[in-house]
């Protein structure tokens, strides 16, 4: 089913899609969009497939629970924002606060994204919520990042360009990051730690990097020679001793 979204409101918009899911549709494509917020909010299914051709607004497949949502451009900010289950896949750039209390599901992009992205990302039970991030990270990657696992590969950056920014992890106090390439401490949150990949750590990325290969076509034997940084917390309540009990 495709749908013009050339000049619908939003909200028009995202009725028109909740209608034809709860009517059994599948695959939706939405041309033209240009900007329009909240696409796939709360939707729900493992077998619904929405394609956007254009740049969807803010808060993108926020509290879905089971679509793929797949984007031919970039999106804005705020997307998978307390993301249940699915999956969001991106063939551009994207903004801020991407994965914002991210429960479960994957994100899966192919460019650049902004600031405090996985902030207050968490696993819960058997959802374990994963973001790939194809370009370069800003500022506030991870920040208080609970669960899950995010990926930076840095493949677009250049020489003498940092693959993340500032204060990576501040706040963390579980999940993995696996950053491909140099991370200076001074980078760094004071409650993570750079430690050396072991087998275990190769095969975990190895599994998720062959699932990224599939949509966007990467050099994935070359990559998973190279170095990668692993970052965890080494406290479980950096800010403990804030509280009296």
């Amino acid at each position: 089913m495709n749908i013009d979204a050339k000049g619908i409101h939003y909200r028009e918009l995202n009725e028109k899609i909740h209608q034809l899911v709860d009517s059994g549709e599948k695959d939706i494509v939405l041309d033209n969009i240009n900007g329009q917020r909240y696409i796939g909010d709360g939707l729900r299914g493992p077998d619904v497939k929405i394609t956007i051709n254009g740049v969807p607004g803010n808060d993108l497949a926020a509290f879905m629970d089971g679509p793929t949502i797949i984007v031919n451009a970039n999106a804005q900010d705020g997307v998978a924002n307390t993301m249940n289950s699915g999956k969001v896949i991106i063939r551009g750039n994207a903004g801020d606060i991407v994965g914002h209390s991210m429960r479960g599901g994957k994100i899966f992009i192919q460019e650049d994204v902004g600031y405090r992205v996985g902030i207050h990302m968490k696993a819960y039970k058997e959802l374990y919520p994963i973001i790939i991030v194809g370009g370069t990270a800003q500022d506030f990657f991870g920040e208080y990042m609970s669960g899950g696992l995010m990926v930076v590969l840095g493949l677009n950056k250049k020489p003498d360009q940092p693959i993340v920014g500032n204060y990576v992890g501040t706040g963390m106090h579980a999940g993995i990051m696996y950053i491909r390439g140099k991370v200076e401490d001074y980078q760094l949150g004071k409650e993570i730690k750079k430690f050396a990949m072991d087998e275990e750590d190769k095969a975990r990325l190895k599994v998720y990097l062959e699932e990224y290969n599939k949509y966007f076509d990467i050099d994935l034997e070359s990559i998973l020679k190279d170095e990668f940084v692993k970052l965890i917390p080494y406290v479980h309540r950096p800010y403990g001793k804030l509280y009296t009990y």
